[in-house]
């Protein structure tokens, strides 16, 4: 029998919006979390359901799903350096939603790590003691976070990702699979780093990185995603 207590709505209607139906709907650990309506601007939405459930606007969600009663989750990727997400998050709590996280059940995480809101972090990721997780940030599956280090607020990590102790990620950072950050290493803000890149020193804000060991590209983040 049913016995959910917390209702949700999912922002936005792509694949990770799909993968977050599923995440929250099939983990044992959110067995309390039901999905009750997708949410998008009226010139996105081009049908009436998605996935069975209803598709809902702005100007219409807090009164078809009411604050009182739902949570909202919002769920994109890393287009134009994470700005896309940030979008819809503040979008979220603009209307008054208190965000809901996904941890997932088949995660490693340390009983004092830290975690804000509207984070999707996915199975095998392991969260050593001391860590702390910013707002709105996504690590896909099989990441390493060791031990003191902080990923701030609108990060994307992405898989089989290395970071040592005592590391910063910088906020709205993009990560590629399998790079690795050496211990006590501070990423700047708004970082691009590519898959495979090794980072051993400081970067610098709005920087594009590559290789093993680290080069910094003459194109910058915000043009390699194409920020505004």
């Amino acid at each position: 029998m049913n016995t959910s207590t917390t209702d949700l709505v999912i922002f936005g209607l792509g694949e990770t919006a799909e993968l977050a139906y599923e995440y929250f709907t099939h983990d044992p650990k959110y067995a309390d979390y039901t999905v009750k309506a997708f949410c998008v601007d009226a010139e996105y939405k081009k049908a009436d359901t998605f996935l069975g459930l209803p598709i809902v606007t702005p100007e219409d969600v807090t009164t078809q799903f009411p604050l009182a009663t739902h949570k909202a989750f919002a769920a994109a990727a890393s287009g134009q350096l994470n700005r896309t997400r940030e979008a819809l998050y503040n979008k979220a709590k603009g209307l008054g939603y208190t965000m809901a996280s996904y941890v997932s059940s088949r995660a490693f995480v340390w009983h004092n790590v830290k975690i804000g809101e509207n984070c999707f972090i996915l199975e095998d990721n392991t969260l050593q003691p001391f860590t702390e997780v910013g707002n709105n940030v996504v690590m896909w599956s099989g990441n390493h976070l060791g031990h003191r280090s902080v990923v701030e607020d609108h990060c994307f990590i992405t898989s089989h990702v290395v970071i040592s102790g005592y590391c910063t990620i910088g906020a709205y950072s993009f990560v590629g699979v399998n790079a690795a950050f050496a211990d006590e290493v501070k990423v700047a803000k708004d970082n691009f780093i590519a898959m495979g890149a090794v980072i051993n020193k400081p970067t610098e804000e709005n920087g594009f990185y590559v290789g093993s060991p680290m080069v910094k590209k003459e194109k910058t983040a915000k043009q390699l995603m194409k920020v505004a």
